[in-house]
């Protein structure tokens, strides 16, 4: 391998500030930028070129109010931020990671883990301080620990082993699993995860984990699941004692934004009709959301709610037929 000498170093080193220059102003003179790095004219048009062979636009114009200016670029290249700016740029992160955009959520996370990479020792508690003196009102997400969000999605990145304690029953457990992803519900963080001591596939709510650890036994990925997916089909339905589905005579799109994420797997049967899995502590209570919601529909699974519908819709044909006026005492 080869080192770098003085002048290469010298030479990264005024490219890189030049870099930061640009990124602080819309527009810099050439002569401006000479007595900031201390250079000739000649010098910044070399580094200028520099910037971009490396994939930054550096647009140069001539004239009165011309000069070398950054503009937007087809791929996104690297951002040089200095220590306020990584500071700010995490905790805003850490805030939109936990917030209760379940959209921004994934996005800020996986900006976090990479930003995560590259953040300084001496920035990590300042982040961690100025975290932890935000607060947020109102609905939303279930608020989690950003310490824990980062602990499993550092786990996930690096493969290597993580355990915590875990509800189960009225005791709670300590669990060991092959950690794989985290997913962002419209209400919580859940995590995908290769339980090791009951050798399958598990999701668990982030928000219900105590003593989170990520260990430095390293894994070979298994063959997994679609995580989006299997974490939704756990919270609609798999958690519940009845699942039912049925076939809604109305598109995908129409029950989508009339059933919560969390409470309902809505897959396509074509354009006109959509296959609705959900879950209850009672199968009237699942069939009275789906009569709720306006659109015809037949019960796919199990058999016994078809019968169960027949009971209830003479039910409601008794109650609704006309009868005598209760006379008054």
């Amino acid at each position: 391998m080869e080192v770098a000498s003085g002048d290469e170093r010298g030479t990264t080193e005024r490219v890189l500030t030049l870099l930061g220059l640009l990124q602080q102003r819309q527009i810099w003179t050439g002569p401006e930028l000479a007595d900031r790095l201390g250079v000739t004219p000649r010098t910044v048009r070399r580094d200028v070129e520099r910037l971009r062979t490396l994939g930054y636009p550096v647009h140069a114009s001539q004239g009165v109010g011309g000069g070398y200016q950054l503009g937007p670029g087809q791929d996104l290249p690297p951002l040089l931020l200095d220590d306020e700016e990584a500071i700010a740029t995490a905790v805003s992160l850490l805030v939109g990671a936990g917030g209760a955009v379940a959209s921004a959520g994934d996005a800020a996370l996986r900006a976090l883990t990479k930003l995560d990479r590259v953040l300084p020792t001496r920035l990590r508690h300042e982040v961690r301080a100025l975290s932890g003196s935000v607060e947020s009102f109102g609905g939303g997400r279930t608020p989690v620990d950003p310490d824990v969000l980062m602990t499993l999605a550092r786990a996930c990145r690096d493969e290597v082993e993580a355990g915590f304690g875990y509800p189960s029953g009225s005791e709670v457990r300590r669990r060991r699993v092959e950690p794989y992803r985290l997913v962002a519900s419209d209400r919580r963080w859940y995590l995908l995860a290769y339980d090791l001591d009951r050798d399958d596939w598990r999701s668990f709510r982030v928000d219900r984990m105590t003593d989170v650890s990520a260990r430095t036994w390293r894994f070979r990925p298994r063959a997994a699941p679609d995580a989006a997916t299997y974490v939704q089909e756990s919270v609609a339905s798999r958690v519940y004692p009845h699942q039912a589905r049925f076939l809604v005579h109305a598109p995908a799109d129409t029950v989508r934004a009339q059933i919560p994420a969390s409470a309902a797997v809505v897959r396509p049967r074509g354009s006109e009709r959509c296959e609705v899995l959900s879950g209850g502590r009672s199968l009237d209570f699942v069939l009275m959301h789906m009569v709720l919601l306006g659109h015809d529909f037949e019960v796919l699974d199990p058999p016994e709610l078809r019968a169960r519908c027949r009971v209830l819709a003479e039910r409601l044909l008794s109650a609704g037929a006309t009868t005598s006026p209760v006379p008054r005492g």
